[in-house]
């Protein structure tokens, strides 16, 4: 099957962020998510997910370890498993990113309080 936005499983994270589920086995989750200008997630990491965080359309911030990178559209950055993380769009403008984990993440978040 063909999956896009307009026929996969979507549900909203975080504040007014989308995400449509375009593949979701045990050993591989694509999400396909879109976050509003001044949104961020929390803070937490994955046991044994390695994640890619590939920018569509805008500007990414990642935090990843105490260390910032700002990713573009058309550019990727990998997360190892354990690793501290979370994705933000302190930019002025719409970001949309493809999120692909391995094995997927399902039931392997731990959020951290900070």
């Amino acid at each position: 099957m063909i999956h896009s936005k307009e026929n996969s499983e979507h549900y909203i994270w975080g504040n007014s962020c989308d995400s449509w589920i375009l593949n979701d086995s045990a050993n591989l989750s694509v999400k396909q998510e879109k976050m509003p200008a001044g949104t961020a997630e929390k803070l937490h990491l994955h046991e044994r997910a390695e994640q890619v965080f590939y920018i569509l359309k805008g500007e990414a911030v990642l935090y990843i370890n105490n260390k910032k990178f700002v990713v573009k559209s058309g550019e990727s950055i990998s997360i190892q498993p354990k690793s501290e993380h979370f994705i933000s769009n302190e930019s002025h403008e719409e970001l949309e990113f493809l999120v692909i984990s391995s094995p997927s993440t399902h039931n392997d978040r731990i959020e951290i309080e900070k």
